[in-house]
């Protein structure tokens, strides 16, 4: 389990790693259309559109791999505060609170998304995208977290009987 677990590990980082190229491809697109801008050397008003599809896939490519680094927002004052099983059993709850979620909006995600792919859906901004190429990070994304949650839950099931101190649950 572990070496699938690492193996695991190493695709989410080669997402991580995808979204910080996208992150840079972004910042260096943005940077262009300010400049082009302000010189009136090119029009480049389809920037703003592709930077909005750009965030969302790197927040989606991103957001597996901070949760198995622990790096998600957490707010654990109360459970830090509860009795160490008690806390525990928190942590199981959030767990599979998280699974349920992930595998409910990865469902949902592949239904709209292979709707929008056999219905022809398109986006029609400046640009004119299929549809089903906004959506289908979020298949990956939710995929890619329920089965994460999943390695919590193996861990958590292994650990000692008490809160994560530091929300990191990676092997």
């Amino acid at each position: 389990m572990q070496t699938i677990s690492r193996a695991y590990g190493q695709l989410l980082y080669l997402c991580f790693s995808l979204a910080c190229l996208i992150l840079l491809a972004m910042t260096v697109m943005i940077c262009a259309d300010v400049f082009t801008r302000n010189t009136g050397l090119a029009d480049l008003s389809w920037s703003n559109e592709i930077s909005e599809t750009m965030l969302s896939a790197m927040t989606m490519l991103a957001a597996p791999w901070l949760l198995r680094q622990g790096q998600h927002i957490r707010v654990d004052i109360l459970l830090q505060a509860l009795p160490a099983r008690a806390g525990w059993a928190c942590e199981w709850a959030a767990d599979l609170l998280g699974f349920a979620c992930s595998v409910a909006l990865a469902y949902h995600g592949w239904l709209v998304t292979h709707e929008s792919y056999l219905g022809g859906g398109m986006i029609t901004k400046t640009l004119v995208t299929p549809e089903w190429w906004a959506t289908a990070p979020w298949v990956l994304s939710f995929s890619l977290l329920s089965v994460e949650f999943l390695f919590r839950m193996d861990r958590l099931r292994k650990a000692e009987h008490r809160p994560r101190h530091d929300a990191v649950s990676a092997s």
